[in-house]
């Protein structure tokens, strides 16, 4: 431990919370944890803590995280929920590298204010914000992101945007995941409303 967080029981009690917590905190959930503002950035200022995007801490001892990303959108957008391309790579079902992370957002949210990483925002009603997401674990980090079936619904739906490219390649990895649930698919584009534009690709490419 730091010699100057040694006789520091104000110190020494944050760095246990940060642990507890995985070794990343917002600052809201810090404070919301005990820690006092002028605590935490006295381990900032130490080199304790560091930041990975604004108001969001990792202590340096803590293993790196391997998708920092995703862990930067799970704690500064918690209502965000990773989708299309980005979404598809989750579910290694693309073979794109997304240079930007796709997320949903409910109508009406506003614009997420970050430094990083860059993002590319949808607005989602009803339904077709609630229906279909799923809460994996990253780095033990709790990452929302849209199953499968709903993922490919969503592609379809933004299609122009998205590129059919993409979307076929999808499906034709989708079809040799072994994990096809048909039925889910077709209720996620009911949700979606592309039911009819994707009838005939499932008949062509997942028949």
């Amino acid at each position: 431990m730091a010699p100057q967080v040694r006789n520091n029981p104000q110190q020494q009690k944050a760095i246990e919370i940060f642990n507890r917590f995985g070794g990343i905190l917002r600052t809201k959930e810090a404070m919301g944890h005990g820690i006092h503002p002028g605590t935490l950035y006295a381990l900032r200022d130490a080199g304790i803590i560091e930041s990975l995007s604004r108001g969001v801490y990792r202590l340096k001892d803590a293993p790196r995280p391997s998708e920092p990303d995703l862990i930067i959108i799970s704690h500064r957008i918690p209502q965000g929920v990773i989708c299309l391309l980005s979404a598809l790579s989750m579910h290694h079902l693309t073979t794109q590298v997304p240079h930007v992370i796709h997320i949903a957002l409910p109508y009406g949210a506003r614009e997420p204010r970050l430094d990083y990483p860059p993002l590319h925002t949808y607005r989602f009603r009803g339904a077709s914000y609630t229906e279909g997401v799923d809460q994996v674990l990253v780095d033990e980090k709790p990452v929302k992101v849209y199953n499968p079936e709903k993922t490919l619904a969503d592609c379809f739906k933004f299609r122009n945007r998205i590129g059919m490219d993409s979307i076929t390649e999808a499906l034709r990895l989708y079809r040799s995941s072994g994990k096809m649930r048909i039925d889910a698919l077709m209720r996620y584009a009911a949700i979606c409303r592309v039911t009819n534009i994707i009838r005939p690709y499932l008949e062509t490419i997942l028949g």
